[in-house]
């Protein structure tokens, strides 16, 4: 089949669909209505002659023609990417879409520059686009290896093959409570019997695989999978739980979280700007790699 304009623009939905797990899921990442999206999404599929999932009530399903056409659409649109670039880098003019991929909160850290970055790269090109989508940490990565996105924001204690990392700053993690909780407003003599009765929030991130041995109550009913849901489950005053001290300061300053023996219970972990070995670096790539490496060099 021949591609056109409106083939690229239906197969960036059906990767986004994918991505997101589902076509509700993709609403807010494409910022169209659910019968919007499964419109395109059918008109694809007429387009390819395919069924590329499954919709209903059993949920969301990717087809094996389906799993097939999501890779060849990675692959093409990276390569539109990387022909848009190179055209714009013939002209001494920086083009194309940046996409970032990064994990939850680092707004909060002021050490932190990708708003900087962006800020730059703006000014030296007006054909930019950004798109930045926040993941959990393992998503950063496989984000990174698939071309979806040109750089990551992340952390990795297992390095995955392919993949360059290079360390930006160190992330510091505290054990809070927040108020309600018996660890709250308890005796210093209290403290280590609350300690051990006290439920540990569990987290995929990557952060709190640092933490596994430190003595305390990980069988739990509470699981997060992102920074915010930590901080919610702290609020409810059942639960204590590891946080970015960036993060967590909001709620310190407000009289809402209480910090736990940080001499014992905290951990750092460098937070890592991940490239591929593999992919082609286009002329947008390079500088925004540049960029990030530039602006977090600079003192705070």
């Amino acid at each position: 089949m021949q591609v056109h304009d409106v083939d690229l623009k239906l197969l960036r939905i059906f990767v986004a669909i994918v991505e997101c797990g589902g076509l509700s899921a993709a609403e807010s990442r494409l910022n169209i209505g659910r019968s919007t999206i499964s419109a395109h999404l059918s008109d694809l599929e007429v387009r390819l002659g395919l069924k590329l999932c499954k919709r209903g009530r059993s949920g969301f399903e990717i087809t094996e023609p389906g799993r097939i056409t999501y890779q060849a659409s990675l692959e093409l649109l990276q390569q539109c990417e990387a022909f848009a670039s190179t055209v714009a880098s013939s002209k001494d003019e920086l083009s194309g879409r940046v996409t970032i991929a990064t994990i939850d909160t680092l707004v909060s850290d002021p050490r932190c520059r990708i708003a900087e970055v962006i800020a730059n790269l703006k000014a030296k090109g007006n054909n930019i686009q950004f798109d930045i989508n926040v993941c959990e940490t393992r998503e950063v990565e496989t984000s990174v290896i698939n071309g979806r996105s040109l750089v990551g924001l992340g952390v990795s204690r297992h390095p995955i093959r392919g993949l360059e990392y290079h360390p930006l700053h160190n992330e510091i993690n505290y054990l809070y409570c927040g108020k309600g909780h018996p660890l709250f407003d308890c005796k210093p003599v209290e403290q280590a019997k609350l300690l051990k009765q006290a439920e540990v929030i569990t987290s995929n991130y990557m952060r709190d695989k640092e933490v596994r041995n430190d003595g305390l109550n990980y069988t739990n009913s509470a699981t997060a999978y992102h920074d915010e849901g930590i901080a919610q489950l702290i609020l409810s005053g059942g639960f204590i739980g590891y946080l970015p001290g960036h993060y967590a300061s909001y709620w310190v300053d407000k009289g809402q979280f209480k910090v736990i023996r940080t001499e014992k219970y905290s951990y750092q972990i460098p937070l890592m700007l991940i490239t591929s070995k593999n992919q082609l670096t286009s002329a947008l790539a390079q500088a925004l790699i540049d960029e990030i490496k530039q602006c977090h060099q600079q003192p705070n």
